[in-house]
């Protein structure tokens, strides 16, 4: 009897010590677990970091590389433009350079002679060689040569041939001759299909350069345009969509997301604010630029010699029409360059500007593109402010018309969404709905997360067996029993107690998550309320550009002619 006690006190200590043991790794692996848990929970956020970064470095990457190929691709055309029309530059300046130097007589007749031969044989099919023959011829007095080479200038290219031929008795002073180029000139037009060059014919009447007869003949002659266009059906109509476009291509591109950042990560909503705020923005734009071509005086040029000059330049620099496909690649370059290499953004723009590169437009297109795209169409400051002046009604109109359409598109709800919570409101005047609505969710989520953490049937199995073991074995105090049933019991107190400890974290980290949704919420309704007030401040700004429109005429921007005291230009030496 004895011998079986100290066995089974043996037996009692090794099993208590197991027991220990057991307990001392499931808390071990409990531990563990929580550290996985933890792991799990960090890992999760590095992995929505990197994504985050990776799609940053795509997109970055993808930048570069439109940017680099942009920057290639303009290099290349520049250089094929240099390669193909390279020598019209030689011609263009060679122009200029007849006429300074025949008013200063320091040219030989032979050298003059030779320069254009020269030019004629090198610039086969340019219109301006032939020209500067004549030009050469007429100096020289050589009355057939430069019938010959006028009729092969014209037979090149009829319109720039009269328009530059007219210029040019303007700046002789000969007024007869130049009303006869202008005739041969406007007898070509078609207000409906006009060439480019016609914007240095409207930049000679805003520049003051022609005398008061021309200058009333070619007043004329635009009035009777915009009569004839007028009458054609939808004109006014197309007059407000081609502003429209034009006006929006001023559009600015910002993002507003370092000023309403926590609108910019909860909100669905945020791409149509960012347009909104960018087309509030346009008012002040498209008033800061009227406002920029109408301030400050505009200083004539010294003498009617420097004038014509101007425009003569004007006439043989712009590209002639063969040189336009290389033209608008080059500037779709620059656009995506300007964009830093975001293509769409490019695209955008250069399908608003393109039609100042197209070959032939109408006559309210001409004034148009003069107005909004002087860089493109080759137009004065003088010519803006008589192009705006002369369309200042269909400006204002159009400008109207898109003041409308960007109210029209400005969202009257602006959703939210946190954590998979969603929610709108207008004002941001409906905290309390929305973050007892938040709370709710919160809430509701905490729920879910505390439910899926609980006892599994082996647990409650543990602990009916455990029971049946120690009330078998109380009786006939059998240990191995009762080691068993306590085994079990301490198996269900550990699961329970992790299940507790778990509980608890889930309440602690909900109680953080509550806390900070209910703070982002509050940031987004109150840059709601900013937004409002930034936006309402900006579109205030739409009636000065009527406004600014209301007080211009284009009587007030054509500059005064030049004096009109004959001056002959002199002839070479021989």
């Amino acid at each position: 009897m004895s011998t079986e006690r100290i066995i089974h006190l043996a037996d009692l200590s090794f099993i208590q010590n197991s027991l220990q043991g057991v307990r001392s790794d499931l808390k071990v692996v409990h531990d563990q677990v929580d550290g996985v848990g933890q792991e799990l929970s960090v890992t999760r956020a590095e992995l929505a970091t990197l994504w985050q970064e990776f799609k940053a470095f795509v997109s970055a990457d993808l930048l570069a590389k439109e940017l680099h190929l942009a920057e290639t691709r303009q290099v290349k055309i520049r250089q094929e433009l240099d390669t193909r029309f390279g020598y019209y530059g030689e011609v263009r300046r060679l122009a200029t350079g007849i006429l300074q130097a025949a008013d200063i007589s320091l040219v030989r007749q032979d050298t003059l002679t030779t320069a254009t031969e020269e030019i004629m044989l090198e610039a086969a099919g340019y219109w301006l060689a032939p020209a500067l023959v004549a030009l050469g011829a007429w100096l020289n007095d050589k009355p057939d040569l430069a019938g010959k080479a006028l009729a092969e200038a014209i037979r090149r290219d009829d319109e720039k041939t009269s328009l530059f031929f007219a210029l040019l008795c303007r700046r002789a002073q000969r007024p007869e001759a130049c009303r006869t180029w202008l005739d041969r000139y406007f007898g070509q037009q078609d207000p409906l299909q006009l060439d480019r060059q016609t914007v240095v014919l409207v930049d000679a009447l805003a520049s003051g350069v022609f005398g008061p007869d021309v200058r009333s003949h070619c007043s004329l002659r635009i009035e009777g345009w915009v009569d004839e266009l007028s009458q054609r059906v939808g004109f006014i109509d197309e007059q407000r969509q081609q502003w429209n476009d034009a006006l929006c291509s001023k559009m600015p591109t910002a993002d507003h997301g370092l000023r309403y950042p926590h609108l910019k990560q909860y909100s669905p909503t945020w791409p149509a604010l960012n347009d909104m705020l960018n087309g509030a923005t346009l008012h002040v734009v498209i008033r800061d630029y009227f406002r920029a071509i109408f301030d400050g005086p505009i200083v004539p040029a010294a003498n009617l010699l420097a004038a014509v000059d101007q425009l003569l330049n004007k006439l043989v620099s712009n590209f002639d029409d063969e040189e336009l496909p290389l033209r608008r690649d080059e500037r779709l370059c620059q656009l995506i360059i300007e964009a830093a290499g975001d293509r769409k953004v490019a695209s955008q723009r250069y399908e608003l500007e393109c039609k100042a590169l197209d070959e032939n437009v109408s006559f309210m297109q001409l004034l148009t593109n003069a107005a909004m795209h002087p860089e493109t169409s080759h137009s004065s400051r003088a010519t803006q402010r008589y192009a705006v002046s002369l369309s200042r009604h269909w400006i204002k109109d159009a400008h109207q018309d898109l003041t409308a359409s960007l109210r029209a598109a400005v969202p009257q709800q602006v959703a939210i969404g946190i954590d998979g919570w969603q929610g709108v409101t207008g004002n941001g005047d409906n905290e309390a709905a929305l973050s007892e609505s938040l709370a709710q969710h919160v809430e509701q989520r905490k729920q879910q997360a505390l439910a899926t953490v609980k006892l599994g049937f082996m647990h409650w199995a543990a602990l009916v067996i455990g029971i049946g073991f120690v009330l078998f074995g109380l009786p006939s105090l059998n240990f191995l029993f009762l080691a068993l049933g306590a085994g079990c019991l301490i198996w269900f107190g550990t699961a329970r107690y992790q299940v507790a400890q778990r509980h608890k974290q889930i309440e602690q980290d909900y109680a953080r998550l509550k806390t900070e949704s209910l703070q982002a919420l509050a940031a987004c309704l109150a840059e709601v309320v900013e937004l409002r007030r930034d936006f309402a401040r900006r579109d205030s700004m739409a009636p000065e550009v009527g406004e600014l429109l209301d007080g211009i005429s284009p009587e007030q921007y054509v500059l005064a002619p030049h004096d009109t005291t004959r001056q002959v230009m002199a002839r070479p030496v021989a």
